[in-house]
């Protein structure tokens, strides 16, 4: 018995201005990357094509895991997994997300031929869900707000666009790039009720006002009010950041430390908001004589988004796919005995060196149900390694959602 008794209505009184928070979690699976076409480069096989042109890369210049060896620096136990596991991510499933862009990389054009690349894009999604060779996301990014004539074009490609697909199916998400305020999200919002479905779209991170407003407040928390639930994801956009932030092309890359001032400011905002969140892009290709320079470059920078927190980033041509599967297959994979001995442990209550807490073990069974997501794991692998299957670590993961 306490040696006090607290009065009930005193404590009602102190306790009635607490807010309780219930946290909200991503559905479903997220993708590793997006892959962003320019509306008018999108075909019938374009998916298809760029898992044939990443193959073509990985035969071509990294043909056997002693090659991803030396490119890549792994051990060749590990080389070896990685190799074949890419391969066969590549034949099978090259894009996870796909986003048609109406926005930089389409540039501005005349409104019949925006129109009407809206609308064939449209018809060429509907044909794939038909034949369900669609990516398990997609969608489109339309133009900024940050003019009338801009919210006119792109409001207006999202209905050419929604009109021949026949609404939004399973999968569907609009990117909605270059966000300046709190008031741009709130309009878009009101704009997607227009439509009288329901709608989920990403805020793209490229505005330094998309991080700290005018008057000195983080800006990132009042866009996921102002969304109302809409908001299914923060993505980084590399370049048209650092250049806001003033620094000079050189300087403009995803390692620079201002980048991950923004970074750590959307993990902050998304934390329990059921928000995903998305790394940028490099512009550092591999392509021609650059192909080795390039592939290190964008598997250093993917190793290093993942080390962030930052599952998902931005791909913007077919060789990168190469070392974003090789990227994230070494790192599901190594470490994964320690890993799933601590998770093992964990389960069977077995009382270690390290003795973890339940939020340790639910992000160990998340990075687990995560490879499996992406096929750096296959069910049999964890099983064996961790004991359990698949429907456990799911229930692991979503321990108190």
């Amino acid at each position: 018995m306490p040696r006090t008794s607290l009065p009930a209505d005193a404590l009602a009184a102190a306790t009635a201005r607490l807010e309780y928070f219930t946290p909200r979690w991503p559905e479903g699976r997220q993708p590793v990357h997006t892959c962003y076409v320019p509306a008018d480069r999108v075909h019938p096989d374009v998916v298809t094509e760029w898992g044939a042109q990443a193959l073509a890369a990985l035969e071509g210049h990294v043909p056997s895991p002693e090659g991803l060896t030396e490119l890549l620096d792994l051990e060749p136990a590990l080389a070896a997994d990685v190799h074949a596991g890419v391969r066969a991510k590549l034949a099978a499933e090259p894009v996870e997300d796909l986003r048609i862009d109406f926005e930089d990389g389409y540039g501005s054009r005349p409104d019949a031929e925006e129109d009407a690349d809206a609308e064939r894009t449209a018809l060429l999604v509907r044909a794939w869900l038909d034949a369900g060779v669609a990516p398990g996301r997609f969608g489109v990014r339309i133009k900024s707000f940050d003019t009338p004539e801009l919210v006119r074009r792109g409001v207006r490609t999202l209905d050419v666009f929604l009109t021949a697909l026949g609404g939004p199916p399973p999968g569907f998400v609009i990117t909605f790039p270059k966000v300046t305020s709190r008031r741009q999200v709130e309009v878009f919002g009101d704009v997607l009720d227009l439509f009288g479905v329901p709608l989920r779209f990403e805020v793209q991170v490229e505005t330094t006002r998309s991080v700290v407003d005018a008057s000195g407040l983080l800006a990132l928390p009042g866009y996921l009010e102002a969304g109302r639930g809409r908001v299914s994801g923060l993505h980084f956009g590399t370049y048209d950041y650092t250049a806001g932030c003033g620094l000079g092309a050189a300087h403009q890359h995803l390692a620079h430390s201002a980048c991950d001032f923004a970074r750590h400011v959307m993990q902050l905002a998304a934390a329990g908001r059921g928000v995903e969140l998305s790394d940028g892009s490099t512009n550092v290709l591999p392509v021609g004589d650059a192909v080795r320079e390039g592939w290190r470059t964008h598997y250093r920078l993917v190793r290093r988004s993942l080390a962030h927190g930052f599952h998902q980033g931005w791909d913007l041509h077919p060789a990168q796919l190469v070392t974003r599967y090789a990227a994230v297959h070494a790192y599901h994979r190594e470490g994964l005995a320690t890993s799933a001995a601590r998770l093992r442990a964990y389960a069977e209550r077995v009382a270690g060196a390290v003795l973890d807490e339940p939020a340790t073990a639910q992000a160990l069974s998340e990075t687990f149900v995560r490879a499996l997501d992406c096929g750096a794991l296959t069910p049999e692998e964890v099983n064996a390694v961790t004991g359990l299957g698949v429907p456990e670590l799911r229930n692991l993961a979503r321990r108190g959602r």
